[in-house]
């Protein structure tokens, strides 16, 4: 069945129809336009959320970025990003393949059509040509056979009338055969235009317009084809990324079954562990020993306090409160670096880990100055001095052992990957030099020789540096070794209540025993954490060990104390994880030297 045959006689709802097929395509790539429109506004709109919420910098170094919780938000928002990919995808192909394919094809079809329909219309028109010259060929035959039958009438009227002459008659006769003829010629012509008609008609109606109708109808397919296709590729498109949104959404998923709690809070550990042990037990303090005050208690050599040289409980709850965990902690500033890098040996001493605990021992004559005269306070009684905020050092003393560990290690890695960047330089470069030598068209050899000498020298500086690093490393990790052991012997001592109580209260009390003994707990439980004001009192603890000067040390620095290299210095306090250990001078004076700079001995 086709157009030409059954729909021979519907031209103009041919036409009307071709014409309702191309508004429809038109239609179709408008609606698809405006879907394009939609999903590039909506993948502009998760590409904007996604750059909002997106670090605009560089994350490794933040500690945040260890928490799998906010690697998992990241790689759902990076997910997302990849998702606004897809719709974008998704808009270029629809309009690739529909609006600008149908578009162009529409064009097409317009033409096509056009052309279609004025070669019928020319068919049409040379039909009704031949219909006029029929029509025309006919009124004259019609006309003619009247004229030659009136003019038969008048030649036979003539004819019988008596009156009429005979020139009259044969000139009515001759007007009659010519009117005959004449009819006979358009009878004739007549006949050749109604043949002509006859057969342009049917050729009209059987041929050609069949033809035309045919090859309209071919056309209205190959566009309903085409629609077809498109809205095929309608949802075909949408198909092809379903894949890979799929992969985005498993991504999305996978991202939210990494998260860990654990390992969080593991991480946790790891980023703030200081590597300090717990503040020890109180010691129990017996107030049933009666106190006889004498006159020797304003003596040049014992300060405020009791008999037995403790200090007095009342000027001990000044600084009641000042134990706690959370509370702000004074430090020294940093110790100066060794002369000559080198790792401490390790110490075997029972020093706690925690931040610095300072201490200084006053003269008796000092003390009773103070007491004379308030208004004289010497400053090295003072640490409101040293409240600063902390000092970043190179080799990062300033920290816990713990966070001091992992940021030396740290460091060492990026030397490492810088040292190795440098040597792959440097082996390009002589690779380079080797072939200008072998071929000097292609450069000059010398001109790469300054390159290669800071090559060189980069790779020195960053040899020295990771040798420095390591040397930090390795005292930092012994020292933390040598601290562990002590500690917990000395946790487990405090563990011991019986013990405790039998070191303070089962002598007499006027034992020389009793005596040492308080000395003892007091220096081995003294606070970890501490908070130090103008009247902080005076430690009355006796040397735990013996220190040789390894290197000249001017204590410039209020809290110090100078040395000459070669000198022996009692240890009064070890190095608590910041740098620094407080000893006494033979010839008197107390205060901080580096620990670097000491060799020790612990008794």
């Amino acid at each position: 069945m086709d157009w030409g045959t059954e729909l021979w006689d519907q031209f103009d709802d041919i036409e009307r129809h071709t014409q309702w097929g191309l508004d429809l395509m038109e239609k179709y790539v408008k609606f698809v336009k405006e879907r394009t429109e939609i999903e590039q506004a909506y993948a502009k709109q998760l590409r904007n959320l996604v750059k909002k919420y997106l670090p605009k910098r560089n994350t490794r170094e933040d500690p945040e970025s260890k928490f799998c919780q906010y690697q998992a938000f990241l790689q759902v928002v990076k997910e997302l990003n990849d998702f606004a990919g897809q719709r974008e995808v998704v808009a270029e192909n629809l309009m690739m393949q529909i609006c600008m394919e149908l578009s162009k094809h529409a064009q097409e079809l317009k033409q096509e059509r056009k052309s279609h329909f004025q070669e019928g219309r020319r068919a049409q028109q040379q039909l009704e040509n031949s219909f006029k010259q029929l029509e025309n060929s006919k009124r004259k035959f019609e006309r003619d056979c009247r004229e030659a039958e009136k003019a038969m009438l008048v030649a036979e009227k003539l004819d019988q009338d008596l009156n009429a002459t005979k020139a009259d008659v044969e000139k009515a006769k001759q007007q009659a055969n010519l009117r005959s003829h004449m009819a006979e010629e358009s009878k004739n012509e007549y006949a050749s235009f109604l043949q002509k008609f006859n057969r342009d008609q049917s050729q009209f109606y059987f041929l050609e317009m069949p033809q035309i109708f045919n090859k309209l109808q071919e056309m209205d397919e190959r566009r309903t084809v085409r629609l077809k296709e498109g809205y095929g590729v309608f949802s075909e498109t949408e198909r092809q990324v379903m894949p890979i949104i799929g992969k985005c959404l498993d991504g999305m998923k996978a991202a939210a079954d990494s998260v860990n709690e654990k390992n969080d809070s593991q991480v946790l550990i790891e980023l703030h562990k200081s590597g300090f042990e717990r503040p020890g037990d109180v010691d129990f303090e017996d107030f049933s020993q009666p106190i006889n005050r004498t006159s020797s208690d304003s003596s040049l050599g014992t300060p405020r306090g009791t008999l037995d040289g403790r200090l007095d409980p009342r000027l001990l709850g000044k600084n009641k409160g000042k134990r706690w965990l959370f509370s702000k902690k004074n430090k020294l500033p940093p110790p100066p670096l060794s002369p000559v890098i080198s790792a401490p040996p390790p110490s075997s001493s029972s020093a706690t880990n925690g931040p610095p605990t300072p201490k200084f021992t006053r003269d008796p004559l000092s003390y009773c100055l103070n007491e004379i005269n308030k208004t004289v306070k010497p400053r090295i009684a003072s640490f409101r001095s040293l409240k600063r905020g902390p000092v970043i050092t190179e080799d990062f003393s300033h920290l816990p052992p713990e966070q001091r560990r992992k940021k030396l290690q740290q460091k060492i890695e990026e030397r490492n990957r810088e040292l190795q960047k440098e040597i792959d330089q440097r082996d390009a470069l002589n690779k380079m030099k080797d072939v200008y030598q072998k071929t000097p068209q292609m450069g000059d050899p010398a001109s790469l020789e300054p390159k290669i000498s800071e090559t060189l020298s980069n790779i020195e500086k960053l040899r020295l540096e990771i040798q420095k690093y390591e040397l930090w490393l390795a005292e930092a990790e012994s020292r933390m070794l040598s601290n562990r052991p002590d500690n917990i012997l000395r946790h487990s001592r405090h563990l011991d209540p019986a013990a405790t109580l039998n070191n303070n209260g089962s002598h007499e009390k006027d034992s020389p025993d009793a005596t040492h003994s308080d000395d003892s707990q007091d220096a081995l439980n003294q606070p970890i954490y501490t908070e130090f004001d103008e009247d902080f009192e005076e430690d009355l603890a006796s040397p735990v060990g013996t220190c040789v000067a390894m290197y000249q040390f001017e204590g410039s620095s209020e809290g110090t104390i100078s040395m000459t290299e070669g000198e022996e210095l009692s240890l009064m306090e070890e190095d608590k994880g910041d740098g620094w250990t407080r000893v006494r001078r033979s010839k008197g004076g107390e205060g901080y030297v580096p620990t670097s700079y000491l060799r020790v001995t612990v008794n």
